[in-house]
């Protein structure tokens, strides 16, 4: 179990009168959760996509709580520059989000696009959806996302000393307010609005991956082992979700 000070707490607000949905919160320990991964892997972004990558699992966070709680949403993002797929995923019940960036052997797309997936108890089937994304601020794309797949606005702002915020769209929002917001309006809305704290969830960055649950994917390749490991008696292979690498030697196959 983790100390309730390890994980990152959302409220959901509703703000009355204008018919809104906030979500937001204080990133700084599912971030420290995130780096000790990245240390404990010996895994190295250029600035740049580490930046993008904390990002997309900031959004995908404060998406995640203005839905269900039972949804586990992963998202992949596949764009032309830079050329990588960005990989986040995360679900309420198990309180986890995690994400990785893949950046060998990425099909070079003549647009940018997001592929959106979410699963339930709920649903008989995974829910797909695809959609073109402008640009490579994540930030920008849950806009554009909530606008095609969610029918509906919503804006994210990033705010001071790690606290970011989502503001969606309610039936009947007043769109002209939701529209003129910025960082310092949505800083203090609790003082220039009437709000109503509907619920709490919290997050941390955790795959739950182990060597176990990685191995079956080398299950075709026991029968070949010698073209799996040439000359070496053991490899390293990544976890799709997280990246986490694990030493695999023969005889685990």
């Amino acid at each position: 179990m983790h100390p309730t000070e390890d994980f990152t707490t959302i409220e959901s607000v509703f703000v009355r009168h204008r018919n809104a949905l906030l979500l937001r919160g204080q990133f700084t320990p599912l971030y420290t959760d995130y780096y000790l991964h990245l240390m404990q892997h010996g895994i190295r972004h250029p600035a740049e996509l580490d930046q993008m990558l904390k990002d997309a699992m900031t959004v995908l966070v404060l998406h995640l709580v203005a839905r269900p709680w039972a949804e586990t949403i992963a998202w992949t993002a596949n764009l032309r520059a830079p050329r990588i797929n960005l990989f986040v995923t995360g679900g309420s019940t198990e309180e986890a989000i995690a994400g990785r960036i893949f950046t060998e052997d990425i099909r070079e797309p003549d647009r940018n696009f997001l592929y959106s997936q979410t699963t339930s108890p709920n649903l008989s089937e995974p829910r797909t959806s695809t959609l073109e994304i402008a640009g490579k601020d994540p930030f920008a794309w849950i806009s554009q996302f909530y606008e095609q797949s969610e029918q509906r606005q919503a804006r994210a702002f990033r705010l001071e000393d790690e606290n970011f915020a989502l503001v969606a769209a309610q039936p009947d929002c007043d769109m002209t307010w939701l529209e003129a917001l910025d960082e310092a309006a949505v800083s203090k809305i609790d003082s220039t609005e009437e709000t109503k704290l509907l619920e709490t969830r919290r997050f941390h960055f955790e795959c739950g991956c182990t060597l176990e649950k990685i191995l079956p994917i080398l299950g075709s390749w026991k029968n070949r082992q010698d073209d799996l490991f040439g000359d070496a008696d053991e490899i390293s292979i990544q976890c799709p979700r997280c990246a986490a690498k694990y030493s695999v030697s023969r005889g685990l196959l």
